[in-house]
């Protein structure tokens, strides 16, 4: 008799509101995630952005741990350590050293390739094949946000591409492992967001102490900042993503990542007074076009240029 494998955690949600819905919450996510260059910039001390991700992961990691009273048990204390690893403490790590020998246009567009990384391991690890649809405007994605955040001179760095794909790549099986095995029964989304930010936190600890040394004393606009990055950027907008990749498809929900580099440029934009080229806003259209493209499949999205926004997705 053939056994059917129990998959821990929500099930894919069916109703085409509650979808949208979801996929509008999980949107918030990498949405807050796109203040992080302007708040790192303009209000916290220069030269430690490991320390940052510390002080972003570790504190909203034990606030939610204490939100929810609840550990985990048995085999999810390794795979909390390698989600962790994978979704904070490697992808910081990763993404810093990027950072550093990259220009940020250079580092962002990178980031970009995540969609098209994760529609590869979903179909590896949970045998979910992309489909042309999903992979041709995974590119168009890619090509869209290279548009907004490349500038000047392009650096082909060999160690800083290797590590801005490899924090792709960390986030994208982090992502996709996530997906796969799902959360244990019982157990919330606060919870489960928190095993995993304290346990990158833990990870990326000693690395930034090796690396930089103990940060400096931070003054208001740091403590400010600070406390943006760790309470809304990380502690609230992780707990909506992963609530999402936990009820929507999880190539679609990867698409959304696409709004980070798009709400920085917004920001430096709007807020640094940085110029903002033609060539820029048609990058903004088709990474928007992308994200909202990749929500459907190609006969919704038939059915929706008819007018029958009802269509399933």
């Amino acid at each position: 008799m053939a056994q059917t494998r129990e998959v821990a955690g929500p099930a894919i949600t069916k109703s085409p509101a509650r979808t949208w819905g979801y996929t509008g919450l999980a949107a918030v996510a990498p949405m807050t995630w796109g203040t992080t260059y302007l708040v790192t910039t303009e209000y916290l001390p220069p030269g430690v952005p490991l320390g940052a991700g510390v002080i972003r992961a570790l504190p909203a990691g034990l606030l939610l741990l204490l939100i929810s009273r609840t550990l985990p048990r048995g085999d999810w204390w390794w795979r909390s350590a390698v989600l962790g690893a994978l979704n904070i403490g490697a992808l910081f790590a990763l993404l810093f050293v990027a950072a550093y020998r990259l220009p940020g246009g250079v580092a962002g567009t990178l980031s970009a390739v995540q969609p098209l990384l994760v529609a590869g391991i979903a179909f590896v690890l949970l045998g979910v094949r992309p489909t042309r649809w999903q992979l041709g405007w995974g590119v168009a994605g890619v090509v869209g946000v290279g548009l907004i955040v490349l500038r000047g001179q392009i650096s082909f760095d060999p160690i800083g591409i290797l590590a801005g794909l490899g924090g792709a790549a960390s986030m994208a099986v982090g992502v996709v492992l996530t997906k796969r095995w799902g959360r244990p029964p019982g157990v919330g989304t606060l919870a489960f967001t928190s095993w995993q930010l304290t346990a990158g936190g833990l990870l990326l600890a000693p690395v930034a102490l090796a690396v930089e040394g103990l940060p400096p004393a931070p003054d208001a606009a740091a403590l400010g900042g600070y406390a943006w990055l760790a309470v809304v950027a990380t502690a609230l907008a992780h707990s909506l993503w992963f609530q999402g990749v936990g009820r929507l498809p999880v190539t679609a929900v990867s698409f959304l990542t696409l709004l980070s580099p798009a709400v920085a440029a917004a920001l430096g934009w709007l807020v640094l007074d940085e110029s903002l080229t033609p060539l820029q806003g048609v990058g903004f259209v088709l990474a928007l076009l992308s994200i909202a493209a990749a929500q459907l499949t190609p006969d919704a999205a038939r059915s929706l240029i008819r007018g029958n926004p009802g269509a399933p997705r």
